[in-house]
């Protein structure tokens, strides 16, 4: 496992030579809630704790919390590579954003079938 998952949230998995500890923080969101452990499952409790605590601190506090990876998000590319894209959109009949999100989906189910 690469990553951590707990309600919808997904954390690091860092290791600490000098201080002999793994830790991470959760990532796709602004705000820090970070967490560490002396073996793996330590890290993995520490890290659905922090998600529980930062939860409750928001609904204690009447706060949305924040979403992480929204499904939007602005991609830089070259002009000959976006005119590529959406030429071969047109010619599927599709628009752009389904061209991209598609072209996405095919590249995680590789990097999935591969792990």
């Amino acid at each position: 496992m690469k990553y951590l998952e707990h309600k919808g949230y997904a954390g690091s998995i860092e290791y600490s030579e000098e201080d002999g500890l793994l830790y991470g923080k959760v990532l796709g969101i602004k705000g820090l809630i970070s967490y560490e452990g002396e073996t793996g499952k330590d890290l993995e409790a520490d890290f659905k704790e922090a998600i529980n605590v930062y939860l409750a601190d928001c609904k204690a506090e009447n706060k949305a919390p924040e979403k992480p990876f929204k499904g939007s998000f602005n991609v830089r590319i070259s002009t000959k590579l976006h005119q590529r894209a959406a030429l071969l959109a047109m010619e599927a009949r599709v628009s752009l954003n389904a061209f991209v999100t598609e072209s996405i989906r095919s590249r995680v189910l590789q990097e999935t079938k591969g792990s």
